[in-house]
């Protein structure tokens, strides 16, 4: 078989092939003819004239996204890194536009990016930043949008997706977070002590109330039964004196009983002898006794006359004119 005409097979066969070409999903491709645009291919089979023809490059139809990092100042002289998500894709109708016109899209949208955060950022106070990050967002979407449609790009969406101060600034703002936060806890725990306090001011009001009560309870009891006690012995013939010893004596003696009775006790009961009881239902009954003339005296001063008080308050007036009678006698 001759060589060169199977060289000549196998060139053709190459030319044949090469005429065809593939174009996957979501891609465009550029054909040009001589290095002059000729067709926007789209996905599936596609045909071009060999050596004619070429594919001048392909544009990809998905949305793309792009990180770009900025660091500026905020107005109260904070620098920070701010993480901003561009998602763009180029719109099918415009490849053209998206090919032939813009050679690193990359680039122009970092730019824009940089362009509007630093214009905006500048303008707000680090807890503004943090508060109105989607403002931002928007702003670089509209100014994005209106810069990369001429170019055959559509802008999906911006997201300021991280917000990074310097390292001092975020130890500062923890540092008073964490002190405000101490600051809460201490209020809490003062109102809960002042809360303790009253209540158990209240308790201890209403406990010394209840104790006075109580032992007011108790004398008027022991008053009642010390009332009975001498009505019963009057009725078996002991007076009242005779009776009030007897009671005395016996108190005496229970409380002699019920100090012995606690082995760890360390009160002394002076004087202990039965004579102490007597003597202090002597002294008893001596102030009853005056108590008593005291009282009738006061009756007697009140039942005096009005006439004989003034006569008595005259002489206290006029001291010289019974000095004079006297004189005379």
């Amino acid at each position: 078989m001759n060589i060169p005409l199977i060289f000549l097979v196998f060139i053709a066969l190459f030319i044949f092939l090469s005429s065809f070409f593939t174009v996957k999903q979501q891609t465009a491709v550029i054909v040009e003819r001589f290095g002059r645009f000729l067709s926007i291919r789209q996905s599936g089979l596609q045909l071009k004239i060999p050596l004619i023809d070429r594919i001048a490059g392909r544009v990809n139809l998905k949305i793309q996204q792009l990180d770009v990092i900025i660091e500026t100042k905020t107005k109260d002289n904070v620098f920070v890194k701010l993480k901003v998500s561009v998602q763009f894709m180029v719109v099918k109708e415009t490849v053209y536009d998206a090919f032939y016109k813009l050679e690193y899209p990359h680039d122009q949208i970092t730019s824009y990016v940089f362009d509007v955060v630093r214009a905006e950022v500048p303008k707000l106070k680090l807890d503004d930043v943090f508060e109105r990050k989607d403002d931002i967002a928007v702003a670089v979407k509209r100014e994005l949008n209106e810069a990369m449609t001429t170019y055959g790009y559509t802008i999906i969406n911006t997201l300021v997706t991280d917000i990074d101060p310097d390292i001092q600034v975020k130890n500062a703002m923890n540092r008073i977070n964490a002190a405000d936060r101490e600051k809460t806890v201490a209020e809490f725990e003062a109102e809960a002590s002042r809360i303790r306090i009253v209540a158990k001011a209240k308790a201890e009001a209403e406990s010394k109330r209840l104790q006075g009560q109580g032992i007011a309870d108790q004398r008027r009891e022991i008053a009642r039964g010390l009332v009975e006690s001498v009505d019963v012995l009057n009725k078996v013939g002991i007076n009242s004196q005779e009776a009030s010893a007897l009671i005395v004596v016996t108190q005496h003696y229970d409380t002699l009983q019920a100090i012995g009775a606690d082995a760890n006790s360390n009160l002394i009961l002076l004087p202990n002898s039965p004579q102490a009881g007597s003597e202090m239902l002597n002294n008893m009954v001596a102030s009853f006794s005056a108590s008593n003339q005291v009282g009738e005296m006061m009756k007697k001063k009140n039942k005096v006359s009005p006439k004989k008080e003034k006569t008595k308050y005259e002489e206290l007036e006029n001291p010289s004119e019974e000095s004079e009678e006297t004189d005379e006698v």
